[in-house]
């Protein structure tokens, strides 16, 4: 009888034991995703019918206060209603943000980087089917005593014909903590210094806010502001290297 009872205990207790672990268990295997954002992104003037591409940004990435190291993923989605063909990602680092390595991809060389780019890696895609996505791991810099912006253009190809470009963003904090081991950094968001007494607002996508405020735009290259960044990115067609944007001529 003593037998058969302990028999009976030691079986609730493990079915209990099982109910708490199983959820418990698949949620610590499942890391949540960082929720991503497209924003500051638009599809190139030129695309041709049919194509829908769009690029993801982490909303939030974390930089070492001691080493500036950081890490991301960039994503590139095919919305459209068919598979896209030969496709070519491009990440560029501007100002405070220096792309270190794409995982997977071809490091475009200083001689050929885009007007005001610090750094860039070409990523070709033989093919995205559609409603698929690619992620690229980024490895990155940022120097948070000055703003970072970050950059992807995606091409037809190897040809000038521009699908879609998300940026150039910033990538910054009006926040920083000094004295933690990393500083959160949020897309859209202008860096600000540790212990700076620069008050800066965060850039807005409001027609009204002043143009060194508003977020970089895309559309057509004679009229993207960059924002603070250089006059413009060039694109090298058969190089890997892309045509997103120029300064607009008019004042």
């Amino acid at each position: 009888m003593y037998t058969a009872r302990q028999g009976k205990r030691a079986f609730a207790v493990a079915a209990v034991a099982a109910a708490v672990a199983l959820p418990v268990g698949s949620s610590a295997l499942a890391a949540d995703p960082v929720p991503g954002s497209s924003a500051g992104g638009k599809a190139g003037p030129s695309a041709p019918a049919g194509y829908r591409i769009t690029t993801e940004l982490p909303e939030r990435i974390s930089v070492s206060n001691s080493t500036g190291a950081t890490k991301l993923a960039a994503e590139v989605t095919n919305k459209g209603s068919a598979a896209t063909g030969a496709i070519r990602l491009t990440v560029a680092g501007f100002q405070g943000l220096t792309v270190k390595n794409v995982a997977g991809c071809t490091k475009v060389p200083e001689a050929r980087l885009p007007e005001g780019a610090n750094s860039a890696y070409s990523c070709a895609i033989d093919s995205l089917a559609s409603g698929k996505s690619r992620t690229f791991d980024v490895t990155a810099h940022f120097d948070l005593k000055k703003q970072g912006q970050i950059c992807l253009p995606v091409t037809l190809g190897n040809t000038e014909t521009l699908l879609w470009q998300q940026g150039p963003v910033n990538f910054g904090t009006r926040n920083p903590v000094s004295d933690a081991p990393d500083t959160p950094l949020m897309l859209n968001t202008v860096n600000v210094p540790a212990g700076s007494s620069t008050s800066t607002s965060a850039p807005s996508e409001s027609a009204s806010a002043a143009p060194e405020e508003r977020l970089p735009e895309t559309g057509t290259p004679s009229v993207l502001p960059l924002a603070g960044a250089a006059a413009g990115l060039l694109l090298l067609g058969g190089a890997g290297v892309w045509v997103t944007t120029r300064r607009s001529n008019r004042r």
